[in-house]
């Protein structure tokens, strides 16, 4: 794949409600065959107060098309669920490093909003060797369908409405999942903890970091997060989320 960004104008196939505050869309783009699991796209805004793009990940892509799955977190997002089929909208991508490919049985653990590029992930992998772990706050659910037909899929929330009672974690443990690598996505408290129990079981484990993000690009430095070494170029202990980052090996950061 090349590293290219495109920015273009980009047209809305379809859009559809999933749960409380959660959207799902499918937008055409030339650039859809070359994005990796675990990249982003940016989405700009048709206020032209609103100067900065909203980072979003990609759930699924294609040869000509892309789906990314939200959450209305603002009015740039509120704005975005309010698009039709036909309704055109400006994009830049792709964005961000992606999830590395590794062999062996992988578990996928995809937290809240993190849930969604899981499902492109796991379509890269076998299906007998993928465990898909997703949770949620409650009974409100989402993506589902798409996740339990790419691997095994395995469910927490919350309140306990629906699977296991608890977090990802407590999942995992309650169910004694085995697996070579981690990949995970989600709030920071999950990924911190993520760390520590893969640490402690000397499991590979790679964690995309949510962040606020405003030029998506490297060039502001507002999604700097801290790693173990110093970084060659500033000689501090930081890296950019948005272009070295999304996706770290957990070891590498301080979480």
């Amino acid at each position: 794949m090349a590293d290219k960004k495109i920015k273009e104008r980009a047209l809305v196939i379809s859009q559809e409600r999933l749960a409380e505050g959660i959207y799902s869309m499918w937008i055409r783009s030339s650039f859809a065959k070359d994005v990796k699991p675990g990249q982003f796209i940016s989405i700009y805004t048709k206020d032209p107060s609103k100067l900065l793009p909203r980072p979003i990940s990609v759930c699924q892509a294609d040869a000509w098309k892309l789906r990314i799955v939200y959450r209305i977190a603002g009015e740039g997002t509120r704005e975005f669920s309010d698009y039709k089929a036909g309704d055109e909208l400006d994009i830049l991508g792709p964005l961000g490093n992606g999830f590395p490919k590794k062999e062996g049985r992988a578990i996928l653990i995809g937290g809240g909003i993190g849930v969604p590029p899981m499902v492109m992930l796991a379509s890269t992998r076998k299906k007998e060797d993928t465990v898909i772990v997703s949770g949620y706050r409650s009974n409100d659910i989402f993506l589902e369908k798409e996740l339990s037909e790419r691997g095994e899929l395995l469910i927490a929330s919350e309140d306990g409405s629906v699977g296991v009672k608890g977090n990802v974690l407590d999942a995992i443990k309650e169910k004694d999942l085995k697996g070579d690598v981690i990949y995970a996505c989600g709030p920071m408290p999950m990924l911190s903890a993520i760390k520590k129990y893969a640490v402690e079981r000397g499991i590979e484990a790679y964690v995309s970091l949510e962040e606020r993000m405003a030029c998506g690009i490297g060039v502001c430095l507002g999604c700097v997060c801290e790693t173990v070494k110093k970084d060659h170029h500033s000689n501090v202990n930081n890296t950019r989320i948005c272009t070295e980052g999304p996706v770290f090996n957990a070891l590498e950061v301080n979480i």
